[in-house]
């Protein structure tokens, strides 16, 4: 097949989140079984073009009653098999895409003109094609920024060269929806008719990602669980409708992780390489953590890890909150040591500064380094995540890809992955709990330390158990590749 990604974010190039892991990764996994994908972005100010591939003459975008221009660059996807290697395109248009930032700055998170500059993106995905000469199969778009890909597919460039291609549409994160005042539908060169045949409608405004659903041949999102949540008024965010009325269409295909990368018999960012066969590594691993979190060395005390982004939607009110939150009487009562990297809300960063600073076994560095994240995975003995929401979640996969057990809110794509504990038969690969509230998380945190103070060889057994799981992305491709020959069996019947 020839697949088109179409994407706002991709590593190594633009990243704000798992977002641009997911699609890099798939893309590789896909052409590593045969397919030809290419994958189109912006390209914002931080890309360089001097590394990039300049594809000659400008390209014309017909937009809003007048035409757009835009410089094409190319480059290879690092990773990328030489005989099959994954292009990237960046669609180089220095009003929209060159300056700071992929969707915002500090000073303004959200670009005013974001649904302009999306709206633009996403037709030039096909003038790419044109340019190329190259035509999908599949036009795989992700998110509210490339919702508008499938609308065009549909209302505009159905025909010949894209008569028989099929959209799909994956949701990364249904709280992001692209939702801007409707004066900026015009700009889509769309009748109006559209508008409202399409499902932009919301409230007066205008919503992207909500077409975007309405139009797709095909929708998923990135777990099971999340799935089937995104279609109850709790988690729907407003479009549980929407996906209700498109269930036949909608599936949930978990993320995979690169097996590669975070692989305890592989990472050369942990002091020493281990395997569930072997777990010396593990202990080693430990005593670099404390050292670098500056705890005392004890290698007999469990140690729990968080990486995580310091917003709502990871629940940390409900851990670090001033005053109700759990981590206070988490490091009182229990004999156990935290760490913490990530950053965030302003609040939530100063809490835990001042936590760092009054207790001798919470140590939080803010920000982000990737060695460090490595070392909390491999050094920690538990890893918690009890987000309100979790879409996918692939922190607990690395987890259990170390040997090191989740304490997980039983939601999204944590109740795909986590096997919880059953005391009786030692069954399981981490510890789950339903309410997120701060005396859940604390009880459920104690419950962990129990087993690890009483039941060590059931804790073993459920770290050999979680090494042993399979989530490498060859797996979820497949699953994606079942989806693309269902819709094009759809579009060839027609």
């Amino acid at each position: 097949m020839n697949i088109l990604m179409a994407v706002s974010e991709a590593v190594p190039f633009a990243k704000t989140g798992g977002l641009a892991d997911a699609v890099s990764a798939l893309s590789l996994s896909l052409a590593k079984q045969g397919h030809t994908v290419k994958i189109v972005l912006p390209r914002y100010y931080h890309i360089n073009r001097d590394t990039l591939r300049h594809l000659e003459g400008e390209m014309g975008v017909p937009m809003g009653g007048r035409e757009e221009w835009s410089a094409v660059y190319a480059a290879a996807l690092p990773g990328s098999a030489k005989k099959n290697p994954v292009e990237v395109y960046f669609i180089d248009h220095e009003q929209f895409f060159g300056r700071d930032g992929i969707y915002g700055v500090p000073s303004e998170p959200d670009f005013m003109d974001n649904p302009r500059r999306f709206t633009f993106f996403c037709r030039a995905v096909f003038q790419l094609c044109r340019k190329i000469r190259w035509y999908p199969d599949v036009f795989h778009a992700h998110d509210w920024p490339a919702a508008l890909v499938p609308v065009f597919l549909k209302y505009r460039e159905r025909g010949a060269p894209f008569e028989y291609a099929v959209s799909v549409l994956t949701i990364h994160n249904l709280g992001y929806q692209g939702i801007y005042h409707k004066d900026n539908f015009s700009y889509t060169n769309l009748d109006w008719s559209v508008f409202y045949s399409a499902g932009f409608d919301d409230w007066n405004m205008m919503n992207l990602l909500k077409a975007g659903l309405n139009s797709a041949d095909k929708l998923n999102t990135v777990s099971p669980h999340y799935a089937w949540e995104t279609q109850t008024s709790q988690h729907g965010f407003r479009l549980d409708g929407v996906l209700r009325s498109r269930s036949a269409d909608y599936t949930g295909i978990l993320n995979g992780i690169d097996t590669n990368i975070w692989n305890p018999k592989k990472d050369a960012s942990i002091p020493r390489r281990y395997s569930a066969k072997d777990m010396a590594g593990k202990g080693a691993a430990k005593e670099a953590l404390q050292k670098e979190f500056g705890l005392p060395l004890a290698p007999d005390v469990p140690v729990i890890g968080m990486v995580t982004r310091l917003t709502e939607q990871k629940g940390v009110g409900e851990v670090f909150g001033p005053a109700y939150g759990c981590a206070w009487s988490l490091c009182r009562d229990m004999d156990i040591q935290m760490v913490l990297l990530g950053s965030g809300e302003p609040w939530c960063e100063n809490e835990v500064k001042s936590l760092s600073r009054r207790l001798s076994n919470f140590k939080a560095h803010i920000g982000y380094a990737e060695k460090e994240s490595h070392l909390i995975e491999a050094g920690s003995d538990f890893f918690l995540m009890p987000s309100r929401y979790e879409p996918c979640g692939l922190n607990q996969m690395y987890s259990l890809a170390y040997g090191t057990l989740p304490i997980v809110r039983n939601t999204g794509g944590l109740a795909d992955t986590v096997q919880n504990f059953n005391q009786e038969t030692g069954e399981g690969t981490g510890f789950m709990f339903d309410d997120l509230t701060p005396l859940a998380i604390y009880n459920t945190v104690g419950w962990a330390v129990w087993a690890y103070y009483n039941r060590r060889d059931q804790i073993e057994a459920m770290r050999a158990a979680g090494m042993k799981e399979n989530f490498s992305w060859d797996k979820s491709a497949k699953k994606y590749l079942e989806m693309y020959e269902t819709a094009l069996a759809v579009v060839h019947s027609r």
